[in-house]
């Protein structure tokens, strides 16, 4: 046999085997896709009010728009879940509730916690006999999602509930339960979590201190509240947005990858009720694509701004309407804009000195690295906060907090000469800041005075109502932890309402801090 021969002969059989390797891997990803739609279960779209918010209209042939997901954590105890909940099988509650806004650009999104027990209007919603309700004023929350007694809730009901609530229209609503939980915490390899104190209730044993869990442990951290903490449903949610935080950071440490999303792709569908718009693996995929490339530092989590109505919640007025507002208009907790490019710019108000709309000047990777420490000048709860959240929306990553100098009545920006430049910047986000230069500073400190408005904060003081019957003790009817007394308007044009400012936490924050409302 001649050489030429030879290696026609190898070209062929090369050629034959790379041929059947492809189609072993389409073969393999047809049969993994078809086996993940099987997973899949979808709610009927018949149940989706008629008469809803607008679509987003892009900025663009072909820009981006917003996305709004609704994630809704079922605590029913059907098809095996009393297992790992405990209690009677029936039809379970809307216990949690994350309105994910998926900015423009795609790189940035928040999420908003509704507080299962507030007080809302339902809307009119579907009932499985194919009549429709009448609308509710003053229902609890979750109890949307239990219209009609339907064995897999009704999560077409809790859609419309939050477009009546938020004037956002909510392209996906996404229903996981106890059972998804445990199984995507098992996929990922564990979640840290931090626990606040030891738990020995209603069955629920967990030790105190940050730790991985996963299966039951994931699944008792995400649902109990006795025993835990404050006791409260607004500390679940805290502990909630922590875990949620770290699920982010685990999945996007292992990367994209096969090895990574199959696992979890296949444990999360076998649990997940989705709209009909999410309906198939493929959707999925495309979706989870379309925010692959949102960093941990540019995700918010944001409690919908509440206060205590006897045992039940109120959200504060106007800041939770300025809230909807603000991701109706795409724009950050902070009043910027993203403009579907990656590129934010001030909104109208934002800066005097700037004209609405114009761009500011882009970051170079050593000012968006320079470490920054914002001091709490004045000793209202939350300014710093507000503050840190300034500079970290306007891209700065190394921001840290320090301890509270009350007493200061001007912002200062201290800074060593070398780091003039990127002071320059921090400056101009703080409107009659006075710079000051310190020579052997390690980070640019912002001491925020009483002069501060941008973080949303009223200095001046207004007399608290008068508690309402029923509510904890120390909590004024409309003036709660991440709200003013009474509700009255905070913060000032192109500001963060406190409301919203107090009762925010960033992804990448420690996960034992801001676990509690107490």
């Amino acid at each position: 046999m001649s050489s030429s021969t030879r290696r026609r002969r190898y070209l062929r059989t090369a050629i034959g085997l790379a041929a059947v390797l492809v189609l072993s891997v389409v073969g393999a990803g047809a049969w993994f896709y078809h086996r993940l739609d099987n997973n899949i279960t979808t709610f009927d779209s018949g149940g989706v009010a008629t008469e809803r918010p607008p679509a987003p209209v892009p900025a663009s042939p072909g820009a981006s728009v917003p996305v709004n997901v609704l994630l809704l954590g079922s605590d029913t105890r059907d098809e095996g879940n009393d297992s790992l909940g405990g209690g009677d099988e029936g039809v379970g509650h809307s216990d949690t509730a994350i309105l994910v806004h998926v900015y423009a650009d795609h790189k940035h999104a928040v999420g908003v916690s509704i507080p299962r027990d507030t007080l809302v209007t339902i809307p009119s919603c579907k009932l499985p006999n194919g009549t429709w309700t009448t609308p509710k004023t003053d229902q609890m929350f979750n109890s949307a999602f239990t219209v009609g007694l339907a064995e897999k809730g009704n999560p077409a009901c809790t859609q419309n509930t939050v477009e009546k609530l938020t004037g956002l229209r909510i392209d996906h609503t996404v229903v996981v339960d106890f059972k998804g939980a445990a199984a995507m915490s098992d996929a990922v390899g564990g979640v840290e979590a931090c626990v606040p104190n030891d738990v020995n209730q209603y069955g629920i044993h967990l030790k105190k201190g940050l730790q991985k869990l996963s299966g039951q442990s994931a699944v008792d951290y995400l649902r109990t509240r006795h025993g835990i903490g404050d006791n409260s449903d607004i500390g679940r949610m805290k502990r909630q947005q922590a875990f949620l935080s770290s699920m982010i950071k685990k999945v996007q440490g292992q990367g994209f990858s096969l090895p990574t999303l199959l696992p979890l792709a296949d444990a999360a569908t076998k649990s997940l009720t989705v709209d009909e718009g999410l309906g198939t693996a493929m959707k999925l995929v495309d979706f989870a694509r379309s925010i692959q490339d949102i960093k941990l530092s540019d995700v918010s989590f944001v409690t919908a701004p509440w206060r205590f109505a006897g045992d039940r919640i109120r959200l504060v007025q106007p800041d939770a309407d300025a809230l909807w507002k603000l991701l109706r208009e795409d724009r950050t907790l902070d009043g910027q804009s993203t403009s579907g490019t990656g590129q934010v710019t001030a909104s109208p108000g934002a800066d005097p000195g700037t004209a609405p709309g114009t761009p500011l000047a882009p970051l170079t990777p050593e000012q968006s690295a320079a470490p920054i420490t914002v001091v709490n000048g004045v000793g209202t709860p939350g300014l710093a906060g507000s503050g840190a959240e300034t500079l970290k929306a306007r891209g700065f990553r190394n921001v840290a907090l320090g301890q509270n100098t009350p007493g200061h009545q001007a912002t200062q920006v201290s800074y060593d000469p070398a780091l003039k430049a990127t002071a320059d910047q921090v400056v101009a986000l703080f409107p009659g800041a006075r710079a000051v230069e310190e020579p052997g500073s390690e980070a640019i400190t912002v001491t925020l005075g009483a002069d501060f408005r941008a973080a949303g904060t009223r200095i001046d003081t207004v007399a608290a109502p008068s508690p309402e019957p029923g509510a904890p003790a120390g909590a004024a009817a409309g003036a709660t932890p991440g709200s003013t007394p009474g509700g009255v308007p905070s913060g000032v044009p192109g500001g963060v309402p406190t409301g919203i400012a107090e009762n925010t936490r960033n992804a990448d924050t420690d996960p034992c801090a801001n676990l509690t409302f107490g």
